[in-house]
C-alpha cells in the first residue's frame, strides 16, 4: 500500500514489528517570514475547525495564528521577559476537557497558562518565590484534563528539577530532581486521570513516573533507563497505544520503547500509606537517521505508525513504524 504525503513517498511494507523506514522526498514548501525567530508551537488549544497555531518566539512573545490569514496574529501578548522555550495546548482538538488553554515555559524562570479569551494577562503564573534563583524552564506539558475542573502542568528545568503544578488548587503538587537538565516531559495522555509521565534528560537517560499513586513523602514511583549516549531531546507517546513511546537523541537516532506494568501498581508501606510500584521498559527498535540531533518528532493521530521528525541537519523526515498493532 502506498501513501503520498506532501510530495514524500510512503510505503507500508511487511516488515517485523517496530521497523522504522525513512521516506525520502522533497516536500512542497510555503512560508511567511516574521520579525523574530519562532522557538516552539502547538495546535493543542485549537479546534479541528479553526486549526490555529500558537507559537512562542525568542522575544518572549506568544502569538496565535490563523494559517488561512497568517499576516497578523489573532492573539498576541508579550508573555515573558526572555525566550519562550516550550509551549503546549489543551482543550482543543478533542484532547482534554475544559477551557482551550496554552502553557508556556521560558528562560526567565516562569511558567504561565493563557486562555486566548482573556486578553493580555495569564490565568496562572508559576514563578520562583522571592529570594529563589530563577531556573531556565526547558519543557512544559498539560495533563490530568479528564473533566472540566481538573488540570495539571508539568515543567522541567535546566538544573534537573521537575515540578507538577495543580491548576485546580493553584499549588505545587509535587517536585523532584533527576540530577540533569530536563529536555522533554510528556504525559502518556492529556485527557485522562494521570497515568504515566516520561521525562528525558541531557545525560541520555529517561525516567518513567507512575502517576496513579502519590506517596506523601516519596512521591511517585519511577523507573529510569540510560538509552542514548547523548542528549535525549524529546519523548512522544504513540496516540493509539499509550504504553509505546519514542525518544530522540543527540546522535541522530530514534529509540522505540514499550512500558510494561507491574503485577500490582501500588502497595502499602510500613506505615500503611499507599505507594506506587514502577514497571519496566523494553527497547523494541532503534534507528540512526542523521549525524545531527533529532530535535523534534510527532506521531500522526490518524495513521498508526506514521510520524515526522526534524533534525539539526536541516532535514524534515517522514517515517513509518510497522506492525505496531501487534505489540
Amino acid at each position: 500500500m502506498i501513501f503520498v504525503l506532501s510530495g514524500c513517498l510512503v510505503c507500508a511494507c511487511a516488515e517485523r514489528p517496530g521497523v522504522v523506514k525513512e521516506l525520502d522526498g522533497a516536500p512542497a514548501r510555503a512560508g511567511i517570514e516574521k520579525p523574530r525567530p519562532i522557538k516552539c508551537g502547538t495546535f493543542g488549544a485549537s479546534s479541528l475547525q479553526q486549526r490555529y497555531l500558537a507559537t512562542g518566539d525568542f522575544g518572549g512573545n506568544l502569538n496565535i495564528w490563523n494559517l488561512e490569514t497568517p499576516e497578523i496574529p489573532v492573539y498576541s501578548v508579550k508573555g515573558h521577559e526572555e525566550i519562550i522555550n516550550s509551549i503546549d495546548g489543551v482543550g482543543g482538538l478533542g484532547i482534554g476537557e475544559g477551557a482551550p488553554e496554552i502553557v508556556t515555559g521560558s528562560r526567565d524562570g516562569t511558567v504561565k497558562v493563557w486562555d486566548p479569551r482573556q486578553k493580555d494577562i495569564p490565568v496562572a503564573n508559576m514563578e520562583p518565590a522571592q529570594g529563589e534563583s530563577k531556573r531556565d524552564c526547558w519543557t512544559v506539558a498539560f495533563g490530568n484534563a479528564y473533566n472540566q475542573e481538573e488540570r495539571v502542568v508539568c515543567a522541567g528545568y535546566d538544573n534537573g528539577d521537575i515540578k507538577l503544578f495543580d491548576l485546580k488548587n493553584m499549588s505545587l503538587r509535587w517536585e523532584t530532581n533527576i540530577k540533569n537538565g530536563v529536555c522533554s516531559v510528556e504525559f502518556d495522555r492529556k485527557d485522562i486521570s494521570m497515568n504515566k509521565l516520561v521525562a528525558t534528560s541531557l545525560e541520555g537517560k529517561f525516567h518513567v513516573f507512575d502517576m496513579r499513586t502519590q506517596h506523601p513523602t516519596k512521591g511517585f514511583a519511577s523507573v529510569s533507563e540510560k538509552a542514548h549516549k547523548s542528549t535525549m531531546w524529546q519523548v512522544r507517546h504513540l496516540p493509539q497505544n499509550r504504553d509505546i513511546f519514542v525518544t530522540s537523541g543527540g546522535a541522530g537516532n530514534l529509540h522505540l520503547w514499550k512500558y510494561e506494568y507491574p503485577g500490582q501498581r501500588s502497595k502499602k508501606d510500613s506505615e500503611g500509606h499507599e505507594m506506587g510500584v514502577a514497571g519496566s521498559v523494553s527497547l523494541l527498535q532503534n534507528v540512526t537517521l542523521s549525524t545531527q540531533p533529532i530535535s523534534s518528532l510527532d506521531w500522526s493521530p490518524d495513521k498508526r505508525g506514521l510520524c515526522v521528525c526534524s533534525s539539526f541537519d536541516q532535514t524534515v523526515r517522514v517515517l513509518i513504524v510497522t506492525k505496531l498493532n501487534k505489540i
